[in-house]
């Protein structure tokens, strides 16, 4: 059972305290756009209308991250819990022969482009719960792209990185982005004002249109034709007949509280498998800040994105079933090859760039997340319309055979993953942690923070992190005790520290305890929790 949370307690030093609630709360990485979500609530919406403004206005004020061309994700509880997958298929013209001579899918371009789904998600779950008019939720949204608004400092930070990256790329698919998100040359400065008319009149579309417009419309028509003009393989066709898909979610029981998450074509599977081997070492005898602690996490989540990267898929395509992988048994039998060295796991982690939202009242609690991939995506903006492109088609593999390969009309893998607590039949609330591969990290550590070692929800953000990356690469924190890098590296981990507090992902948590809810958001980024 969940122990319960202190609130007065922080051992990690964030300056950060839990914000709390008896009729809402909402959390983004985000002032402006946890404002929107509020804005929604005192209008007389609920949870859901709140989610969806979040998710809108964060396609302006964190365009680094996400934008309107993403795909996303959600699970929304409203007595129970519901699955939401709304990402995007590649097109019917991405045959492999598109791949000659490559090893992987480039990361930037209209190779990497599969059709954006977040669209249909905001409208596919207004449809089903929504309270206030659809055009209502766009309002702020709308707001900050037309006026402009002030670049927060850690979304700067990750608009910086981007100058380098298209600097010299001087094809015409790349134009529009450098011209809408690189003016005069560099990107904005923290602090400088930075607007889109070119955005707010997209959303304006999309609002009135109920999202018509981007899949079966004017928007669909803009799209299609930037691509055949520049060499893209999206066509009307495509994007019309795109769905999102409500799916069962799946889970796991780690010591009496249940993770779950959306099933494959994402790697949320890859935390549960993981939990599933940790649950047979007792971190309960050991500190949390503690050499044990940290070699079992990290070895049960090797073992499960080797598995992972092996035989995750477009659900369709999986040739080993979600069951099979979330197995005990198996689990028990993967635990064994755990022993006081680090093993050497192979894999290829993607890096992302992600926004997750977490809102709640007393009837509907969202865990929703949406992202572009690769910080702006593939690089390519639609003209005149502030839509910027996602790469998830990075996601597949070349490889032949594989399950992930890459094929028309299909799904590909998926970093982003949106997660919801339960105990009994009773919710928990929403988290979430962003940041490609560290998601499935960061859901584990969030689990064995609130479970494991009694934290509330701000403090188990706050815990100092890892993250492994291939082979026995382990990531750390600055702020990890010295005596544990040193542990690790004696157990043969390859250790590497780092000040960086991005690459270690930006969660947000909301709980419900006796009525009360409980909100938080991370100091690794921009974000903000509200309640009320």
């Amino acid at each position: 059972m969940i122990p319960a949370i202190n609130l007065t307690e922080y051992p990690y030093a964030s300056g950060r305290r839990v914000v709390m609630g008896c009729n809402y709360a909402a959390a983004t990485s985000q002032p402006l756009a946890a404002l929107a979500g509020m804005e929604m609530f005192w209008a007389g919406g609920n949870a859901i209308d709140a989610a969806i403004a979040m998710a809108i206005a964060l396609t302006v004020v964190e365009p680094t991250s996400n934008g309107i061309g993403s795909d996303a994700f959600a699970l929304v509880w409203d007595g129970q819990l519901h699955g939401l997958n709304a990402s995007g298929r590649s097109s019917q013209n991405l045959t492999i022969d598109r791949f000659e001579g490559m090893t992987q899918v480039p990361d930037l371009g209209w190779l990497s482009v599969t059709v954006p789904g977040a669209v249909s998600a905001w409208r596919t779950l207004w449809e089903k719960w929504g309270k206030l008019p659809f055009e209502q939720l766009f309002a702020p949204a709308i707001r900050y792209a037309e006026s402009g608004f002030p670049v927060s400092p850690e979304t700067a930070r990750a608009w910086k990185w981007t100058e380098s990256l298209f600097a010299h790329a001087t094809e015409p698919e790349f134009q529009w982005f450098k011209q809408t998100f690189l003016p005069q040359g560099r990107s904005p400065r923290a602090g400088e004002i930075w607007g889109s008319a070119a955005h707010a009149e997209t959303l304006r579309d999309i609002a009135a249109t109920g999202g018509e417009s981007f899949y079966r419309g004017k928007l669909a028509e803009r799209i299609a034709a930037f691509a055949s003009d520049t060499g893209g393989l999206l066509t009307q066709e495509d994007l019309s007949q795109h769905r999102a898909d409500w799916v069962q979610p799946i889970s796991t029981d780690y010591r009496g509280i249940t993770l779950w998450e959306i099933p494959p074509n994402g790697q949320g599977i890859a935390a549960l498998m993981a939990l599933n081997i940790l649950e047979g070492f007792d971190l309960s005898k050991q500190p949390r800040d503690s050499v044990d602690s940290f070699h079992w996490q990290i070895e049960s989540m090797k073992l499960a994105f080797a598995d992972v990267h092996q035989h995750v898929s477009d659900i369709e395509t999986m040739q080993v079933q979600p069951q099979d992988l979330l197995d005990k048994t198996y689990a028990a039998r993967r635990r064994q090859l755990i022993g006081d060295r680090a093993l050497f796991a192979s894999a290829d982690l993607p890096k992302g760039g992600t926004v997750y939202l977490a809102a709640a009242d007393q009837d509907f609690m969202v865990s929703f997340i949406q992202s572009n991939y690769m910080g702006f995506g593939s690089g390519i903006l639609v003209p005149e319309t502030g839509i910027a492109l996602h790469n998830r088609g990075r996601g597949f593999t070349l490889q032949p055979g594989h399950a992930n390969q890459a094929a028309p009309g299909k799904r590909p893998f998926h970093t982003i993953i949106p997660g919801f607590l339960t105990q009994g039949n009773q919710p928990i609330g929403p988290m979430g942690v962003m940041g490609a591969h560290m998601q499935p990290q960061g859901h584990l550590q969030m689990m064995v923070n609130l479970r494991d070692y009694g934290m509330n929800p701000q403090a188990a953000l706050d815990a100092p992190r890892w993250q492994f990356t291939n082979g026995k690469t382990v990531w750390l924190e600055q702020t990890v005790a010295r005596s544990i890098a040193l542990g690790l590296t004696d157990r043969g981990h390859d250790i590497h520290l780092t000040a960086e507090g991005r690459s270690f992902g930006k969660g947000q948590m909301i709980v419900r305890q006796n009525g009360v809810l409980i909100a938080a958001s991370e100091p690794r980024a921009d974000g903000l929790a509200l309640a009320g």
